[in-house]
């Protein structure tokens, strides 16, 4: 409890815990000198000596009464001393409080006479002791011979007052000034002004003041050893004012924390009478254990600092609106969304090799670069973890495989898969997702397909890249651009998270049936793997592994119940379902297993064999059948090979060379490449009529009329100009072109043959038809190590480098 010193002329209440200790004694006269102090004035000095109390952590003036407890032994002793003789004690402050045992060394040179007016002792053998002080003293010795107590020789000292208009206008400043800040600080009672106003000596006026002061100890004996009133009042003056300024400043700070408190407590108030109203309404207290339960899930999760921070200023917002305001609804969602975010939530990696390969193996037959691809990335996270996570793009006809690739991968090296289709996606609000100020905001399909694998380092499928398009409402592909960048999507920004999300650990997949349609900045952020079609032994590998043992058990059927004999396999592959991948195939054999199982319930039968001399009944007439068109030589038609979005096939090429102007008519849905490459080969023709055997002037005489059958489907590329430049000199010459020969090759206005792509492709398919010889340019040979060695002994490859060279192999004389 904060207590402050009574003084003659304010006999005021004293606390006990305050040690101010101060005792004046009667003492024995030593000797006396005359002093002559500033201002001329000459005083008799007479050095006297007392019993000596040291105070610790305080300061006694002249004038004060307070109470001291007295605990050390020298120090009691001192008091018992005192108090045989006549009660008077010289009080002197410690330099130091927490010195137990001080020396002359550790006191002041300055103290207080003071006169011990009452004595208590206490339960604890302590003493509590009643004292005044009457009298500023200079300390002249220390006599420490004594063990018992402590003595001190010591002089009066009165103060130097100069009755001058100075000592009024500082009385006056300082009577204002400590009035000022008593009103401020409200540390002491305003009725001990009226002391002060009614004390007419300065120098008790300054040592009332000082009494009073919360200064430092140094200060305060600063202001004792000032025996010049002026000097004393000057000093004093200054220390008030900082007291003065510090008062403010509290004041200040109280006012602003009793605002808040009272703001706290009103709205507090206001929030209880609301519970009070909700519950008499029906409808408790949801809002409440809402915000509670928003905050006991918040704690369960290891959030960024940030989003912990805005998470809780949007608490804030909630608890203090109405449940039925729309904003409310607003601010749930965003709250789920922020915390159903795996921040900082990671699966571990198998890095088992073994276990990965044999996973991949056994989902998936044949794709060995991609298997390669996996298990490489593997090996580097089991020697290096922090990688950033690789961008593959699978680019390859339907059917073959990509998607449920990318499962097999996920569960290869076990963590969680989510998929993204891109097909049909216009707006760029699909990646980044929708600012929150509109109706109905959501984040981007990249955050939600993070939100629903649960982790931050999933197996992401981005499928079908090249369906994208962009309108007025943004470029997605740009979008995606941060998205698969592996030096921004450590940072990618959705616009209603509105932080930073790390997407770098994220095993991107993207897929593809082409490139031509990928803007290349996004397709140079991805590493390209090309998957081809599958040949028929890898069909029938695939339908022996898989598609039948699936088919059979979605079908309720077993081994026992119905079988398929290789023969059947590659006649449902022949003449049901030409395709670069599996997908219509398997479709047929879900419809046989469908017609078995119907046999099996009404006809009884325990076992179905599927056959080529019964797969008919099951799948009805052949859809394909071998009209293999190059068994024969004819004038004016040429097989080429083309490459699509579906694989490879074999493109027929018909010319009819008809008596006219000299026109070039090119039909069958052809594109632009396309129509570029027959007018250059027409346009080599006619450079070589000579040595083809043509009248120079047959342009002038002959309408050539190019037609490519099958004109509902597009056609384009390059790859048919020595095929259409065949088909067009057969036609003028009347020279057949060779049974089971087929081409592929690009041409120029010199007769160059340029390489094409999609050999792999091409080949299987001329494989598919039978034919036994391909024509194909020399610098594409490097591309035959990709085919399957039994398409590369079926098949007789020869190179070309002019087209003059395949007009001699493909003609007959």
């Amino acid at each position: 409890m904060c207590t402050f010193p009574l003084f003659l002329f304010d006999y005021l209440t004293i606390c006990d815990k305050i040690k101010l200790k101060y005792n004046i004694m009667n003492s024995n006269y030593l000797d006396s000198k005359d002093v002559e102090f500033e201002g001329g004035i000459k005083m008799t000095e007479e050095k006297m000596v007392l019993p000596l109390l040291p105070l610790r952590g305080m300061l006694v003036f002249p004038g004060m009464i307070i109470n001291l407890d007295v605990g050390r032994e020298r120090s009691i002793k001192s008091v018992d001393t005192a108090m045989g003789q006549n009660r008077k004690i010289l009080l002197v402050a410690q330099r130091e409080a927490a010195v137990l045992e001080p020396d002359s060394n550790d006191l002041y040179s300055y103290g207080v006479v003071a006169e011990i007016k009452q004595l208590l002792k206490l339960p604890n053998g302590a003493l509590r002791i009643l004292v005044e002080g009457t009298s500023r003293a200079r300390i002249e010795k220390i006599y420490e011979e004594n063990d018992a107590f402590f003595e001190a020789e010591y002089v009066e000292v009165e103060s130097i007052v100069e009755a001058d208009n100075e000592i009024e206008a500082l009385k006056r400043m300082l009577i204002e000034t400590f009035e000022q800040w008593i009103l401020t600080s409200k540390k002491i009672n305003s009725e001990v002004l009226l002391t002060f106003k009614d004390q007419p000596n300065p120098s008790k006026i300054a040592d009332m003041v000082a009494g009073y002061l919360t200064i430092e100890l140094d200060e305060k004996e600063s202001v004792l050893e000032a025996i010049d009133v002026k000097a004393r009042m000057n000093l004093l003056y200054g220390y008030l004012c900082k007291e003065l300024e510090i008062a403010n400043i509290e004041k200040n700070i109280t006012t602003q924390v009793r605002k808040q408190i009272e703001q706290n407590q009103r709205e507090y108030y206001l929030r209880e009478q609301m519970k009070a109203i909700n519950k008499e309404l029906g409808e408790g207290d949801d809002r409440q254990s809402e915000v509670d339960e928003y905050k006991s899930k918040m704690a369960e999760l290891d959030l960024p600092q940030d989003v912990v921070e805005k998470i809780n200023k949007e608490l804030d917002r909630l608890a203090k609106m109405p449940p039925m305001m729309a904003e409310s609804a607003v601010i749930r969602n965003y709250l789920d969304v922020l915390l159903s975010l795996p921040w900082n939530k990671f699966t571990e990696d198998n890095f088992d090799l073994k276990l990965a390969k044999k996973i991949l193996n056994k989902d998936h037959y044949g794709l060995d670069k991609v298997k390669e691809r996996i298990l490489e990335y593997l090996a580097v996270r089991a020697l290096k973890k922090q990688i950033k996570g690789p961008i593959l793009c699978l680019v390859g006809p339907p059917g073959v495989g990509k998607t449920s690739l990318a499962r097999s991968i996920a569960s290869a090296i076990n963590r969680k898969f989510t998929r993204m289709s891109l097909g049909g996606v216009r707006d760029e609000a699909e990646i980044r997702g929708h600012r929150r100020t509109y109706i109905g905001a959501m984040p981007g399909r990249i955050i939600h397909g993070i939100q629903t694998a649960g982790c931050s380092n999933p197996v992401f499928l981005l499928d079908e890249v090249d369906k994208m398009s962009a309108d007025f409402r943004g470029d997605p592909a740009s979008a995606l651009l941060e998205v698969l960048d592996p030096e921004q999507n450590n940072s990618f920004s959705d616009h209603y998270i509105e932080f930073p999300f790390d997407l770098s650990n994220v095993f991107w997949i993207v897929t593809a049936n082409t490139l031509d349609t990928i803007p290349l900045p996004l397709l140079d952020r991805m590493e390209v793997i090309q998957l081809t079609s599958y040949t028929d032994d890898e069909k029938i590998k695939i339908a022996e592994l898989h598609l039948i043992p699936k088919e059979r058990e979605m079908h309720g059927l077993s081994e026992s119940t119905i079988t398929f004999t290789r023969d059947a396999i590659y006649h449902i592959i022949r003449d049901y379902t030409r395709e670069s991948g599996v997908r219509n195939m398997e479709r047929k054999i879900a419809d046989i297993c469908r017609k078995a199982a119907h046999r099996h319930v009404t006809e009884k039968i325990k076992c179905v064999r599927i056959n080529a001399n019964n797969l008919y009944k099951y799948l009805g007439p052949a859809i394909f059948i071998e009209d293999d068109l190059t068994a024969r030589a004819e004038v004016g038609i040429c097989t080429g090979l083309a490459w699509t979005s579906v694989g490879g096939e074999v493109l027929k090429v018909e010319v009819a060379a008809t008596f006219g102007k000299g026109g070039l008519q090119l039909t069958g849905q052809l594109g632009d490449v396309m129509k570029e490459s027959a007018q250059a080969g027409y346009t080599y023709i006619r450079s070589r009529a000579k040595e083809l055997g043509l009248s120079e002037n047959f342009y002038e005489t002959k309408d050539v009329h190019i037609h490519l059958p099958e004109g509902g489907i597009r056609k384009d590329g390059p790859s048919a100009g020595i095929t259409m430049v065949t088909a067009v000199v057969s036609a003028l010459t009347g020279r057949k072109v060779r049974a089971g020969v087929a081409m592929t090759g690009e041409i120029t206005l010199s007769g160059r043959v340029l390489p094409v792509g999609g050999i792999k492709e091409k080949m299987l398919a001329a494989n598919r038809y039978r034919i036994k010889e391909v024509i194909l340019p020399k610098l594409n040979l490097k591309d035959l190590e990709e085919l399957p060695k039994n398409v590369r002994n079926a098949i007789k490859f020869i190179p070309v480098e002019h087209m003059d060279e395949v007009l001699k192999l493909a003609l007959e004389d």
